[in-house]
């Protein structure tokens, strides 16, 4: 839980409106379900999300753009999904990543 409180968060997706919007909601329902307080969890599109995901602590986006974010450097994690609406994947993902407790 405490692992993500205080931390950004960034949703990518295509074009950066529906499917990354629907991604924020579904991790919302997760951080709210595990009682985490983020800085801040916003989305874009991928194109805006390859040079501002640097300064997030988690980015979330489609497996086929996970790619686009390979040579971030820094404390980043990135967490592809293969359905960007599934908040049980953003939970597994987020437990794979050692972010949960």
């Amino acid at each position: 839980m405490a692992k993500l409180d205080g931390k950004k968060i960034l949703a990518c997706c295509a074009n950066g409106a529906g499917s990354s919007l629907m991604m924020e909601l579904a991790i919302q329902k997760v951080t709210k379900r595990h009682n985490i307080k983020p800085a801040e969890l916003t989305h874009c599109p991928i194109s805006e999300g390859q040079s501002a995901a640097k300064n997030y602590d988690v980015v979330f986006c489609s497996k086929a753009f996970a790619a686009n974010f390979e040579n971030l450097g820094g404390n980043t994690v990135v967490i592809p999904l293969k359905n960007v609406m599934s908040d049980k994947e953003i939970e597994e993902g987020l437990q794979t990543a050692g972010l949960l407790d």
